[in-house]
């Protein structure tokens, strides 16, 4: 016995070296170049024109965000953002619990034929052509609510939520409908509170896609004053490659250009970096316990 439990602790040991080693490669693989980004946008037009890797700033220098914040443009994509990003998370989260809600009781008429349509959306679309069209015809293009209406719904989410809400005890919607709750009030006081991991869970994914989003924008909107921050971002690397195909400008020109991407990178990054430990807690999946006492 002693020998193999000898054996047994040896194994573990090389296990966890060997996890410990991957693990810290790969952290340093994420790392590495995200303080790259970070460090080169607190360098001059000067450090960033000698190229290379650099670790630490030669020359330190604000101007890179001096220029970002100057602009008037990127306050108002900031706003586009943030606020995009709220109301798309607040609905899509909303609403996916509504039909998830729905979709899971046993009893709703037409169950199986619902579930059907939602899983098929989950593998075909109608294709980028007809969705433009759709958009246009129902009068959303250059509006600010093609963020929100077209992303209220994803199966995938409401196929999680579905199943979260069948964890639920049956013992506390039966003891809420003795009380005179109805479905609203059950679905809001009692299902809701108990699913706030999964909620928090598809809210930090829809607002990191929310957030992330261009496509929308470059496909839907020609109003500059709807542009998020991601869309100016996009219009700033693209008017930088355009000069460096072309040649126009001298370096300082081009290297200004490239410092106030860098910049304009790490200003649309720094939200989620903020609100992802503030979300995490919720992950917690304990909620339930205690809930029901039998």
């Amino acid at each position: 016995m002693n020998l193999k439990a000898l054996k047994g602790d040896r194994d573990s040991r090389i296990f966890d070296i060997i996890n410990i080693t991957l693990l810290l490669l790969f952290t340093i693989i994420i790392i590495v170049p995200l303080w790259n980004v970070v460090v080169s946008s607190f360098s001059s037009g000067r450090s960033l024109a000698e190229g290379g890797f650099i670790f630490w700033p030669n020359e330190f220098s604000t101007e890179n965000y001096q220029a970002v914040f100057r602009d008037d443009h990127i306050w108002q994509a900031f706003f586009i953002s943030f606020a995009k990003t709220v109301v798309g998370v607040i609905t899509h989260v909303f609403f996916c619990a509504m039909v998830a809600y729905g979709l899971s009781k046993k009893n709703l008429r037409g169950r199986k034929f619902y579930m059907s349509m939602g899983v098929v959306t989950m593998f075909f679309s109608g294709g980028m052509i007809p969705t433009y069209l759709l958009i246009k015809d129902l009068g959303m293009l250059n509006s600010f609510w093609v963020y929100i209406i077209p992303a209220l719904l994803s199966f995938y989410d409401v196929i999680i939520l579905m199943n979260f809400f069948r964890s639920v005890p049956d013992a506390l919607e039966e003891s809420a409908k003795i009380d005179g709750g109805g479905h609203w009030r059950i679905f809001l006081s009692i299902f809701i509170p108990l699913s706030m991991p999964a909620m928090a869970t598809i809210a930090l994914f829809n607002g990191v896609g929310q957030w992330n989003d261009f496509m929308t924008t470059k496909l839907y909107i020609t109003d500059q004053s709807l542009y998020p921050l991601q869309m100016m971002l996009y219009e700033i690397i693209v008017q930088s490659q355009t000069q460096s195909m072309q040649n126009i400008g001298s370096v300082a020109i081009e290297t200004t250009t490239k410092g106030v991407q860098l910049a304009t990178i790490v200003v649309t990054t720094l939200p989620i970096v903020v609100m992802y430990p503030i979300l995490q807690r919720y992950f917690i999946s304990g909620v339930m316990l205690g809930a029901v006492k039998e």
